[in-house]
Formats: C-alpha cells, structure tokens, sequence
C-alpha cells in the first residue's frame, strides 16, 4: 500500500513538472508591447517679414522746468504777510513771497535822499548865476523829486563845464550811493518772479533771517521736464522736437511729451547720453515717476518674438514635418521682453510659445484652435 501511494504522488510531480515548464516556454514567446511614440501639441507661427519700429523704452523722475532756490541777501525779522510761508501755498507773479523787517535801513536810505536833496538845492544859486542855461533843468528836477519815491536819474548834463561843477560839488557820488542804498532795500522783499507753488519752506514768520540763509524753494507747476539717459547706439536716433509718449507706474495714465534738449556729451562711465524730455499735465507733480517709450528706428524685413524663443548661440527653433529643427539667425535689438531678428525667411513656420524639454528631431503637432 506504501508503494502504491509513493508511485501516485511521484506521477503527479512529473505531471506538475511538465505543465510548468510548457507555461514557462510559453512566456519566454510572448512578443514584448511597442511603446507608443508621444507628438507634443506646439503653438506655432508663420514668418512674415515687415517694419519694425523700435522703441526705447526708459524712465526717469519730473522736475519742475522753472525752479527758484529763495535766499536772503540782508539780515532781519521775517515779518507777516498776507499769506502764510507754507508749502503748498500758491503765488501769482509779483506777489510778496517775504517781507523782511527794514525799518532801520529805510531810515538810512531816507537820510542819504536828503542829503542829496539838501546838495542839489545847495548848487541852484551859483547854477543861476555862473550856469543859467542849465538851472531850469535842475529847477524841474528838484521840482519831481519825491523823497517817499525811487530817486530820479539826475537830469543829463551836455556842458562839459557843466559836468565839472556838479560833478565837484559831490552831486554824482551821492546820487550814486543812494541808488545803491535803494538797491539794498528792495532785497529786503523777496516777490514772486512768475506764478507757481512753494515746495520747501526753512522759515516761519518772525524768524531772525541771516543773510545767505536758504529760505525755501519755489516752482512753477504748468511745466515739466524728464531726464532720461539712453544707450550710446542710439545717440543718433534722438532728434529734438520729436514726441514722446510717457505713462505712469500702473499704466492708467498716458502724457505726450517732447524732446528738448540732447546733450552734446557721453557719459564715459556708463557709456550713456542725457535727453531731457518736456511734458505738461494738470495731474503731473514734481517728483513723479513716469516711463517714456522714444521712437528709434525702423528695422526693415524683421519680425519680433519673445526673449525667450531665442536660443544660446543666436539660433530659434523652426517646424519641418512635423519635426523640431533649429536654424541661425540674427538679433538686432533686445527689449526687456521682446528681440527683434532678421535673417529669416519667409514662410518658416516657427515656435509662437517655448516647449519644456525641446530639442532638434523632437515630433511636434502644430496646435490647431477648433472651429
């Protein structure tokens, strides 16, 4: 019986064996599975040659056009006006910006009137006498002459004997003082030289004011001006009088401005040239941050792309059968985003958007929008 039940279970060993080694025939037969190829969908553009118009983009700070630095030339008490000295305040032109106590000069100056008065008075009689053709003359001017007003210029003297007795008796040298007197004076009120706004005041109303001391600042906001440095290359694209558009930071508000003045000079250090652009706006305040796009010149049979299409190399992937190729090119202006090239021809069909991972030979599917 032992026997019987060791031969049963040896024939099924053999048994198992054999379909086992006929599944493992099997398997090493069986045909491997064909990796299916991966055509990527491409955004893709036709090359059309035309006229690009270059701008140069670049941005500076305004600052008024008419701008006047106020300093005292005398020494005294910042006396009270009609208006306050404070920034933001406006003026028309010739209106009293500050008014310096000069109570003690004008008394002076009104002494040296008189003396000047009291010496051509002095002179009449001998005038009468020794000179009667010039005595009405000098008669009238002490007539007009108002001590409370500017001293008149001293009536002209056509006789050199003339000149002589009045220029002996001292008449000359004192009319001269008192106008220099009177010149000294006026500094004593500081007026507005054209309508415009205060920027910066140093000083309050009753401050002691030493002479050369910097009272504030003053401008005339009807009128702008940008200075903008550009690259060397386009020195010669700058021309005077040519418009400019101008916008703010948040491009929500668009200016027209103008070219100015070009300087004559380049920087050496940064190899850069000065323009000074001239804009006006009722929104526009000293110290804003405007960009200007100038014109620059015409770049004919060239197309634009953006930056990143252009390979290391000056080179641009092209699509031929379905196929990514590269092919060389030449860049001839490089904005912040964008670059111009030429050298391609027309018809090329190029890359309108970078593909991760591209490469030459790579199967591509030109993207086709649904109608």
């Amino acid at each position: 019986m032992r026997k019987i039940i060791l031969s049963g279970i040896g024939i099924l060993l053999i048994v198992a064996s054999f379909f086992a080694a006929k599944q493992l025939i099997a398997s090493k037969n069986k045909p491997k599975p064909v990796q299916s190829k991966i055509v990527k969908t491409v955004f893709t553009d036709t090359v059309k040659n035309k006229d690009i118009q270059i701008v140069i983009p670049s941005n500076g700070s305004l600052v008024a056009k008419r701008r006047v630095e106020l300093y005292a030339e005398v020494q005294g008490i910042f006396k009270n006006g009609n208006k306050l000295f404070k920034a933001g305040q406006n003026y028309k032109a010739g209106q009293t910006l500050i008014r310096i106590d000069a109570a003690e000069y004008y008394a002076s100056v009104q002494s040296a009137k008189s003396n000047l008065y009291n010496a051509i008075v002095a002179i009449m009689p001998d005038l009468r006498l020794d000179f009667p053709e010039a005595f009405s003359t000098w008669q009238n001017y002490i007539n007009t002459f108002d001590i409370n007003k500017t001293t008149p210029k001293l009536p002209e003297v056509n006789s050199e004997k003339v000149n002589y007795f009045i220029t002996g008796r001292g008449i000359t040298t004192n009319y001269y003082n008192v106008k220099n007197l009177e010149q000294r004076l006026a500094k004593y009120t500081i007026s507005a030289p054209f309508s415009g706004i205060l920027i910066e005041t140093l000083v309050t109303e009753g401050t002691l004011i030493r002479s050369g001391q910097k009272l504030g600042e003053y401008i005339d906001p009807s009128s702008y001006e940008m200075e903008v440095a550009l690259s060397k290359t386009y020195a010669n694209l700058l021309k005077v009088g040519e418009t400019v558009v101008l916008n703010n930071l948040d491009k929500t508000k668009t200016y027209s401005g103008t070219i100015s003045r070009v300087n004559g000079s380049i920087d050496p250090t940064t190899q850069t040239i000065t323009a000074y652009i001239d804009v006006k706006g009722e929104t526009l305040k000293e110290g804003m941050y405007l960009e200007a796009n100038l014109n620059g010149k015409q770049e004919t049979n060239a197309i634009e792309i953006d930056r990143n299409l252009l390979l290391e190399g000056e080179q641009i992937y092209v699509v031929k059968d379905s196929l990514l190729s590269v092919i060389d090119v030449k860049p001839v202006y490089f904005s912040e985003t964008k670059v111009v090239l030429k050298e391609v021809p027309n018809g090329t069909v190029i890359l309108k958007k970078s593909v991760p991972g591209a490469y030459a030979g790579m199967l591509v599917k030109p993207f086709e929008a649904k109608k």
